[in-house]
């Protein structure tokens, strides 16, 4: 097995155990077994348990990045674009934190160790919704002062519903689909985007 594809098996198992048990309770060694691999090749990988549930944080918070840098590459709108952007970072968020049991509790706990991961992920999301903007820029769509601020706007205000989307709090009573077009309408008049309306 290639050294890349033994170190993610190592991640994938510790993700699973430290979802089932939760991390205080999951021992290097329980790792080692349950990936059957020996304890010197974990070690080999990882120097401790920390190590690990940073590459577990790192591995979901690639799966986002897969899927925003596919969203910025449809064949639609950049306005839709930034719609889907937004409720794709929601929905990968609350899929990650719901399909990973006794390690959600773990994320918001340790959340400034969650956050450290994710600054380089942020930037990578930063990047993309700043094309997205820009090409809209070029296609006389979108009327922005300032593409720096405005970007770092919409993915601040993202982040800051992670929590209330997670839980369901967000528009109560609204379905997603309902609730679509009134961020596209929010997205439109910020982006300055009046011939789409």
């Amino acid at each position: 097995m290639s050294i890349v594809k033994t170190r993610q098996k190592l991640v994938d198992v510790a993700r699973e155990l430290f979802a089932r048990k939760g991390i205080e309770a999951t021992t290097m060694n329980d790792i080692a077994q349950a990936s059957e691999r020996g304890r010197r090749t974990l070690y080999t990988y990882f120097r401790n348990k920390e190590e690990i549930y940073y590459a577990v944080i790192q591995s979901e918070l690639e799966r986002l990045s897969e899927e925003m840098d596919r969203v910025a590459g449809l064949t639609i709108g950049p306005d839709q674009k930034i719609l889907l952007l937004i409720y794709t970072h929601l929905r990968m968020i609350k899929e990650t934190v719901g399909r990973n049991g006794s390690l959600r509790a773990e994320f918001f706990r340790n959340i400034w160790m969650v956050e450290k991961v994710r600054k380089p992920f942020d930037a990578e999301e930063r990047d993309i919704i700043r094309r997205v903007l820009q090409e809209g820029i070029e296609l006389g769509q979108f009327h922005i002062e300032n593409v720096g601020l405005l970007t770092d706007i919409i993915l601040y205000t993202t982040k800051g519903l992670e929590v209330p989307y997670i839980y369901d709090r967000l528009g109560r009573g609204l379905t997603e689909e309902e609730s679509q077009p009134i961020v596209m309408g929010i997205i439109r008049r910020v982006l300055g985007n009046i011939s789409m309306a």
